[in-house]
């Protein structure tokens, strides 16, 4: 199988997208050979099977060149594919499908979030496959979309036993935005009775439109006194974030229903609890009723860590194996490219 890969970005040091370098060392090993475009570039260590070809992102190339840049592979490289994976970005699925269609070659598309448009339907008809993690996912009504597995690397994500956690810590770990919701935790910490014992760390940085923002809930946390127990930190390549989970005992993740945050599954194979308020992982109930709150309610949230917290060291312990059994059994990296690649004749 010969696969042409279109994505945002390759560099194993990125804070957000650097998961995805694991995942092309995951296909090449399904693959013959893997092209791969990306908007930008940064570091990165492949297989000799896996060629990138950057956009110019990186290089602050314009709008204009990007396209130029994108027809250019296309063109060069229509002789080493018979397969398009796009990820994430519908645009390439709309610049460039009439002519896959056209040339015979097969599009998979895979898109995770709750809102589409016109364009996410246009891009859904011209796909053959599409995939997401998220029943809530705008593309799950489509016939033709297949739930995957998340693709967590869990012989990179996992427990570590020489780093011991430490007690009553909690981790939120995201891009600083509105859309992941840190307010309702700051607002669910001052609800906690004064002598609980916590400390919170925010890791993560802020697009320059949100500076605003960032900048309102530090304020936020100096008016409730909260200084002395939450830090803000700046963020981490993907890579580095497996320490943070071993570390913390407890992780936070607010994103609403339709997303399907990797975060929240890197941390569950790390042994670390969780509290989410997407509903795409209501199932946790069945393991811990708190390790799920209602959506934007710091007074759900806030029972749910304190009731967490409250457990026994044996509890907390035996929850977090359970959590990262449920992501070795459903989410790992390896099942989604056998699934994936293992039905390449579709």
């Amino acid at each position: 199988m010969k696969l042409l890969v279109v994505t945002q970005k390759v560099d194993y040091n990125d804070a957000v997208l650097g998961f995805f370098h694991r995942w092309l060392e995951e296909f090449a090993k399904h693959c013959d050979q893997i092209t791969v475009i990306c908007l930008g570039q940064g570091q990165y260590g492949l297989p000799n099977n896996v060629r990138v070809l950057s956009l110019g992102k990186e290089n602050g190339q314009s709008r204009l060149k990007y396209l130029f840049n994108f027809y250019k592979y296309l063109w060069q490289e229509r002789k080493n594919y018979d397969t398009v994976f796009v990820h994430m970005n519908q645009e390439y699925v709309l610049l460039a499908g009439w002519w896959w269609r056209l040339s015979g070659q097969r599009i998979w598309f895979w898109r995770n979030h709750p809102q589409g448009n016109l364009g996410t339907r246009l891009a859904a008809l011209l796909a053959n496959r599409l995939f997401c993690t998220s029943s809530q996912s705008f593309t799950a009504r489509f016939k033709k979309t297949e739930i995957m597995p998340a693709g967590i690397d869990t012989d990179f994500f996992k427990r570590d036993d020489l780093i011991e956690k430490t007690p009553n810590s909690i981790l939120f770990l995201s891009r600083i935005s509105p859309i992941k919701k840190p307010e309702i935790l700051i607002e669910a910490l001052a609800l906690l009775p004064k002598d609980f014992d916590f400390k919170v760390s925010f890791v993560g940085d802020c697009l320059p439109k949100d500076q605003k923002y960032y900048n309102n809930l530090k304020q936020r946390v100096e008016t409730l006194s909260l200084v002395d127990k939450v830090s803000f930190l700046p963020a981490v390549p993907n890579r580095e974030t497996v320490r943070l989970y071993n570390q913390y005992e407890l992780f936070i993740n607010l994103t609403p229903t339709g997303s399907f945050d990797k975060t929240i599954l890197e941390a569950m194979a790390c042994g670390s609890l969780v509290v989410v308020s997407n509903k795409s992982f209501g199932h946790l109930r069945e393991i811990n009723s708190n390790l799920v709150c209602e959506e934007g309610d710091r007074f759900s949230l806030k029972e749910s860590i304190f009731n967490l917290q409250k457990l026994d060291q044996g509890e907390k312990e035996k929850i977090g194996k359970k959590l990262n059994c449920f992501v070795e059994e459903n989410h790992s990296l390896k099942k989604m490219a056998e699934r994936l690649l293992g039905g390449n004749n579709k």
